[in-house]
C-alpha cells in the first residue's frame, strides 16, 4: 500500500470520527445559560462529562486530519502544508482548553446544589468565569481553524486536488467567516458551520 493510499484511508477515518464526535458532543451539551444552569449540571453531570470527552475526541481527530493530509499536500507546497498542520494543532489545543473549562463546571454544579442561598453567588460567578474562558478559547480556536482552512484552500486551488470552483468557494467562505468572528460576541463553542462544513467537503474530495 503506497503512502498516498495510506494517507487517504487515515484522513477518511479521522474525518468520520471527527464528524460523529462533534455531532454527539453537540447533542449532549446542555444549555449553560440562565440562573439555574448549575442546578441542571448537578442533576446530569455524566451528560456534560460525556459531551466534553466527545469534544476532546473531535479536536484530536481534527488535528489528526491535518497530519494525515500533510504527506499529500507537502508535494504541492511544503510551507502551506506545514502551516495548516500548525494552525490546526493550535486549534485543537484551544478547543481542549475550552473543553477542560467546561468540565470544570461539573464540580461547581454539585457544590451549587448543596450550598446555602448566601453561598451560591460566588459559585455562580466562578462558573460564569469558566464559561467566559471557554468562549474566548473557542473563538481563538475558530480563528486558528480559519487560517489553517485558508491554507488548505490555497493548496487545493494550486494542485487541483479538488475542483477549483470548490476551492474558490472556500476562500470566499473564509472571508465571510472572518467577518463573523470579529462581530461574534458569544460563540459558546460553535464553529462557523459553513466554513467547517466546506473544509470537510474539500478534505473528502481530496481523498
Amino acid at each position: 500500500m503506497n503512502s498516498t493510499r495510506t494517507s487517504s484511508i487515515a484522513t477518511g477515518a479521522l474525518f468520520v470520527a471527527a464528524t460523529l464526535a462533534a455531532l454527539g458532543a453537540a447533542a449532549l451539551d446542555p444549555t449553560l445559560s440562565g440562573k439555574n444552569y448549575l442546578t441542571a449540571v448537578a442533576h446530569h453531570p455524566d451528560r456534560l462529562a460525556a459531551s466534553v470527552l466527545l469534544y476532546l475526541a473531535a479536536a484530536g481527530s481534527s488535528v489528526g486530519i491535518a497530519i494525515a493530509l500533510y504527506p499529500v499536500l507537502k508535494g504541492v507546497h511544503t510551507t502551506l502544508a506545514l502551516g495548516s498542520v500548525i494552525f490546526r494543532a493550535i486549534e485543537g489545543a484551544l478547543y481542549a482548553v475550552a473543553a477542560v473549562s467546561l468540565l470544570s463546571i461539573v464540580p461547581l454544579g454539585q457544590e451549587f446544589a448543596t450550598a446555602g442561598p448566601d453561598s451560591r453567588a460566588p459559585i455562580h460567578a466562578i462558573a460564569n468565569s469558566l464559561l467566559s474562558m471557554r468562549d474566548h478559547a473557542t473563538l481563538a480556536g475558530v480563528l486558528a481553524f480559519s487560517l489553517g482552512a485558508l491554507m488548505y484552500y490555497t493548496v487545493f486551488y494550486r494542485s487541483r486536488l479538488v475542483p477549483r470552483w470548490l476551492s474558490g468557494w472556500g476562500i470566499g467562505s473564509y472571508s465571510r467567516a472572518s467577518t463573523s468572528q470579529r462581530l461574534a460576541r458569544s460563540p459558546r463553542g460553535v464553529t462557523p458551520p459553513q466554513t467547517a462544513g466546506h473544509t470537510r467537503m474539500c478534505e473528502r474530495q481530496a481523498l
